[in-house]
């Protein structure tokens, strides 16, 4: 999606990783949440409680989730999905990149 409707916004960033990963949470109309944000060029570690979508939207990344050996490519238009209670490491290599977090 490139556009969200009808939402609420958290004007607060969420700032990680001393602000290689910037994001806002948003809420939806119908109560879903989801997260807007931007990764720098780094490779960070995420733990997630809930189960997540990972949608990228521009820029490119590699994934290893957890418990796995091999790093998988996604780039915009692509998404992977996160399990409950797991987590992924991301590398972003030269442009920032920019993703749509679903929870749930």
């Amino acid at each position: 999606m490139s556009q969200f409707n009808n939402v609420s916004v958290v004007s607060k960033a969420n700032v990680y990783f001393d602000g290689k990963c910037v994001s806002h949470s948003i809420t939806l109309e119908d109560g879903s949440k989801k997260s807007l944000g931007v990764i720098l060029p780094a490779t960070l570690t995420f733990n997630a409680g809930a189960p997540e979508i990972m949608e990228s939207v521009a820029g490119s990344c590699r994934v290893k989730l957890a418990g796995e050996h091999e790093w998988t490519s996604y780039s915009a238009g692509e998404s992977f999905k996160v399990p409950a209670h797991s987590s992924f490491d991301i590398e972003v290599v030269s442009e920032p990149y920019h993703y749509v977090c679903h929870y749930g």
